[in-house]
């Protein structure tokens, strides 16, 4: 509409407009017309908070919250189920195919775990899980674990301890990934994320099974001072001592597809890093040589989980935007999928073209809602397909 007609409009109208301000007619004038205007839809709302609709619920649970999953090569999907928030009955770790679960990597085994929680799957299609080594009501500190599985045998080939001073009473050990390229068997990497103020990176040597800290309360392993979040419509700050949502250190890591990188970010924090493996699987790194090497990435967004595609991208979980993130090389940032169903969305499995993906509701729990369980259960593994 030009300026003429709508100035011609008012003085048709003026004899009725009374005393009423000549700006309050304008805009109630301006207001009609553009309601009742042909072309116009309903209010308009932020598309971010619809589905994005490439996403296909395949696994719902009502007592056990899954965690950690990976595709093994044979095309099997294994999905961990920790017991630090809360016991449950049926497996811990467990392959998922047609709505039904199996132990893995058999019942027997099943005796011998306590809380598994990341997992990922190395060169040579080896599983390797961390177990948090803690079940919900333990007061006795964590005993966690590394463990080494087979899928062509179904067996269990490595056990590793983890001890101080690698550990410390407040280790919350979260994610873990393997590189082959260092070290005589290679090299473990994990994330502490600490349930206290005490985050690091912890590497394991796995032909002695010897470990150690990397980066400890390093700001690149440490939660942002003054890191808030949006979760369910309620602001949280990152309060140490007074959690009100899940928040921490180090938590999402992940290798480069050549392994000479690794990749991670801080659960209360926005900020990628990285840091050379060839440094990071070293013990005599010093760590002012470590320092000195960390790379801050950029932002990204609170990611949980982190995987790695062939050609060098990473799949990251976006918390906050109830979403999945893509990572381009050259540290572009696309928007996968999202969906208001990802409370928590948690760990990433590229199975062929798609990615699996576990959604939790960590940050319902009683233990930061003064003893009041938000959850709303089911529990959800989704497929996501087609990927942009």
């Amino acid at each position: 509409m030009t300026d003429g007609t709508v100035h011609g409009a008012i003085r048709q109208t003026g004899a009725r407009a009374g005393m009423i301000p000549a700006g309050a007619r304008i805009g109630a004038l301006l207001l009609g017309i553009a309601c009742t205007a042909p072309g116009f839809a309903a209010d308009s709302v932020d598309h971010g908070a619809r589905p994005s609709g490439n996403v296909q619920v395949i696994g719902r649970f009502a007592q056990a919250e899954p965690s950690g999953i990976v595709a093994l090569p044979d095309g099997r999907v294994v999905i961990s189920f920790p017991t630090s928030a809360a016991k449950h009955p049926g497996p811990v770790l467990a392959t998922y195919a047609h709505g039904a679960l199996a132990p893995f990597p058999n019942a027997a085994a099943q005796s011998g775990m306590r809380s598994p929680l990341g997992m990922t799957v190395d060169a040579r299609g080896r599983l390797w899980m961390i177990d948090e080594g803690m079940v919900a009501g333990q007061t006795d500190p964590a005993q966690p674990v590394l463990f080494g599985i087979d899928p062509k045998t179904n067996a269990i080939f490595a056990r590793i301890a983890l001890t101080a001073p690698a550990i410390r009473p407040d280790t919350h050990v979260n994610d873990v990934r393997v590189d082959l390229t260092h070290g005589a068997q290679g090299t473990a990497f994990i994330t502490d994320t600490s349930l206290a103020d005490h985050s690091a990176l912890l590497a394991v040597d796995l032909a002695t099974g010897h470990a150690w800290r990397m980066l400890d309360g390093a700001p690149s392993v440490s939660a942002d001072p003054g890191f808030a979040i949006e979760m369910d419509g309620q602001m949280h700050q990152y309060r140490p001592g007074h959690q009100t949502t899940a928040t921490g250190g180090a938590d999402g890591i992940a290798l480069s597809a050549d392994s000479r990188t690794l990749y991670w970010s801080a659960l209360s924090s926005r900020r990628l890093y990285s840091l050379p493996t060839a440094l990071a699987a070293d013990p005599k790194a010093t760590p002012e040589q470590l320092a000195h090497a960390v790379t801050d990435c950029g932002e990204i967004g609170v990611a949980d989980g982190i995987i790695t595609a062939p050609d060098g991208s990473l799949f990251m979980t976006d918390v906050e935007r109830h979403g999945v993130l893509k990572r381009d090389p050259d540290g572009t940032l696309h928007m996968v999928a999202h969906d208001p169903r990802f409370i928590w969305p948690d760990s990433l499995a590229l199975d062929g073209t798609s990615l699996l993906l576990t959604v939790g509701q960590w940050s319902r729990l009683p233990a930061f809602h003064d003893g009041h369980d938000l959850q709303e259960r089911p529990y959800l593994v989704v497929k996501i397909a087609p990927l942009p």
